[in-house]
Parts: C-alpha cells; sequence; structure tokens
C-alpha cells in the first residue's frame, strides 16, 4: 500500500553511477529493490538527465508521485569534468568506438586550448552526435548508429556557463565545464578539435552536479539500500 512504502509516496534519490552501466540499467536496478522490499509488482521510477555508459557521477533518480517533478530537474544545469583526447576522432565521440581518424596535434599550444574553450563558452550551435538517446520516427538515433545508418541531425542552440581547463598533457585535456539542458559534452570535445585545426574525442567523463545537488552528497549504486 502506498501509505506504507514511502517509495510510492515518491522519493529524490542521488545516485553515483559507476562506468560501464547504462542509465537506464540504474533505473532497472532501484526500482527492481524496491519491488522485491515491498513485494510489488510495479513503481515508477525515473531519472532526471542521461549518462552514458561510459561516464560515471551523478543521476538524480525519483520514484512514485516524485516522477511528476522529473522536468524540473532535468532543465537544471549541470557541472561536469572529464579529459579531452587530443590528435583523433571516434564515430561515437568518445571511447565507446574505435578510432577512426588521427591528426596532428604538434601545433597546439596551451594559448590555442584556451582560444578554443573561449569560443565554446556561452550560447553555441551544436550537433548531436549520432550516438545518442535522442529520438527520432520513435527510436533511439544510438541503435540507428550501430546498425550503420546514416543519420541527419540538426544542430541546436545549448548554452555553455563556463568552460575551464584544468589540465595540459597532451594529447590529453582536463576540463570542468557548467551547461545548460541538452548540452553534450561528447560534441563539445568534437567541436573542440576542431577549433584546433585537430581531432579530440571525450576519454573521460564525470557529472559533479545537478543545480545544487552534488555527487559527493550521492549514494554509490551499490550501496543503495531501500529502506
Amino acid at each position: 500500500m502506498i501509505a506504507d512504502n514511502p517509495y510510492q509516496k515518491g522519493k529524490l534519490l542521488l545516485i553515483d553511477k559507476p562506468v560501464g552501466i547504462t542509465s537506464f540499467g540504474v533505473i532497472k536496478h532501484i526500482r527492481d529493490r524496491i519491488k522485491d522490499a515491498y513485494g510489488i509488482k510495479k513503481i515508477k521510477v525515473g531519472h532526471a538527465g542521461t549518462l552514458d555508459p561510459l561516464a560515471s557521477g551523478l543521476l538524480i533518480i525519483c520514484t512514485g508521485k516524485m516522477t511528476k517533478k522529473i522536468s524540473e530537474y532535468t532543465g537544471m544545469d549541470k557541472t561536469y569534468t572529464g579529459t579531452f583526447v587530443l590528435g583523433a576522432v571516434t564515430p561515437s565521440y568518445d571511447r565507446e568506438t574505435e578510432v577512426s581518424e588521427e591528426f596532428p596535434i604538434a601545433h597546439i599550444t596551451k594559448e590555442k586550448i584556451l582560444k578554443a574553450a573561449a569560443q565554446l563558452t556561452g550560447e553555441i550551435m551544436q550537433k548531436p552526435p549520432v550516438f545518442s538517446a535522442i529520438k527520432k520516427k520513435g527510436e533511439r538515433l544510438y541503435h540507428k548508429a550501430r546498425r550503420g545508418e546514416e543519420v541527419e541531425i540538426r544542430e541546436r542552440k545549448v548554452i555553455v556557463h563556463e568552460f575551464e581547463i584544468t589540465r595540459v598533457e597532451l594529447p590529453e585535456v582536463d576540463f570542468r565545464v557548467v551547461c545548460g539542458k541538452g548540452t553534450y559534452i561528447r560534441s563539445l570535445a568534437y567541436d573542440f578539435g576542431k577549433l584546433l585545426d585537430s581531432g579530440a574525442f571525450l576519454g573521460a567523463l564525470r557529472r559533479e552536479a545537478i543545480g545544487n545537488y552534488r555527487v559527493q552528497d550521492a549514494v554509490a549504486l551499490d550501496d543503495f539500500k531501500v529502506e
């Protein structure tokens, strides 16, 4: 009964997603644990913003009646840290797929790197990766991409509030980004490489915060326990 199940009433959970699991996999894990603990067949569980399988960090999970508020959290700014790998590109813009083309990096200086970051700060036009969870004609684009189908994606406006370079050890560049809804850090990596007359893909990514919710306050997925 709802009266005996706080998850049906609605809870907000902060989960630190590990690398190697999808956001849907996290949802399934939590849903299954709640169902087993309370002996129920159904419960609504959703997340506020997908993280790629190779990314780690904060997922906001809503259960029961709290799922009605997911859009509020989805619209909040996100903070990420991670690593770009310069001198190559991949079809997925990250390590999920193999390097498809290599480029020189000898001409790249720290000054050029900082300039590229500045050019990708503010309101920018960005094309989402074909390996993404965006739906086209009812199907996720990554399904089409993995079948080798060509997909046309339109550019869209996103906002990058802060783009800080925190380490430069070529071919790696570490960063911290604060951005608005709908921004793809993988696309940011790709565009970053182009601005440097080279290539780049996302080597690592961690979501540090969603609005004022921080990953430091989250629970590791393996440590999640049903109350």
